[in-house]
């Protein structure tokens, strides 16, 4: 079983930044593909960034290609996720999550364990 904590969200003007962290707890880290997905009011989550176990290979949504960056460090059992350049229609929860080996990073039903989101809110 692994837990998953989040951290790091806050208000931020447009063009700002912000970095996430997501804490784990349990289970073997290393092991786990890592991803944040977000969520806005009334619609899906969606898929934002996903890492490999040792970190060589990294997966983003278009929107924020170039803009945000994930990153982990297995000894500290934690996932990070820099967002520059933030606009308004980043605002959204956004979750941390880890997924076993198996199933592709994108859809959100591959990930086997979530935490419980931290909010990011983008406005001037």
């Amino acid at each position: 079983q692994v837990q998953l904590v989040e951290s790091g969200g806050g208000l931020v003007q447009p063009g700002g930044s912000l970095r996430l962290s997501c804490a784990a707890s349990g289970g073997t880290f290393s092991t786990y593909i890592m991803g944040w997905h977000r969520q806005a009011p009334g619609k899906e989550r969606e898929f934002v960034a996903a890492i490999g176990g040792l970190s060589s290979i990294t997966y983003y949504a278009d929107s924020v290609k170039g803009r945000f960056t994930i990153s982990r460090d297995n000894a500290k059992k934690t996932v990070y996720l820099q967002m520059n350049s933030l606009k308004p229609e980043d605002t959204s929860v956004y979750y941390c999550a880890a997924k076993s080996f198996g199933g592709g990073v994108i859809n959100r039903l591959n990930y086997n364990y979530w935490g419980q989101g931290t909010q990011v809110t983008v406005s001037s």
